[in-house]
């Protein structure tokens, strides 16, 4: 059995929390109206089907205009499921443009699936 890098960990694990977050946490900052920007990155239809309630739409190939967003907000994006990585390459984009940003794991599948408020 190999010794664990306990720096590693901590390290790995802090940047974790400081750039994903998951349903029910997103769910408890649009609650108290924390100063985040919900944004959906999958396709219109899908997010006209239903998205988190106040979400942006902001499909791929759109991320470079940096519609809604502010540099003083933080992007909280997110895509289709746990397995979908749109959100991950929309937040490399994004925060390239100085946008901070955040993933929400799991995707609207998971919002779903956790019971929480879907807009239509």
């Amino acid at each position: 059995m190999s010794t664990q890098d306990t720096l590693q960990a901590r390290d790995f694990f802090a940047q974790k929390l400081a750039f994903l977050t998951g349903p029910y946490e997103l769910h408890g900052q649009l609650r108290r109206n924390e100063p985040v920007t919900i944004v959906d990155v999958r396709l219109p239809s899908d997010y006209q089907a239903g998205h988190i309630p106040g979400a942006i739409n902001l499909p791929q190939g759109k991320w470079h205009t940096l519609a809604g967003l502010r540099k003083d907000r933080t992007a909280v994006l997110y895509c289709y499921s746990q397995t979908c990585k749109l959100a991950a390459a929309a937040a490399v984009e994004l925060a390239s443009a100085g946008i901070p940003v955040m993933e929400m794991e799991g995707g609207f599948d998971a919002w779903v699936k956790s019971e929480l408020p879907v807009e239509r």
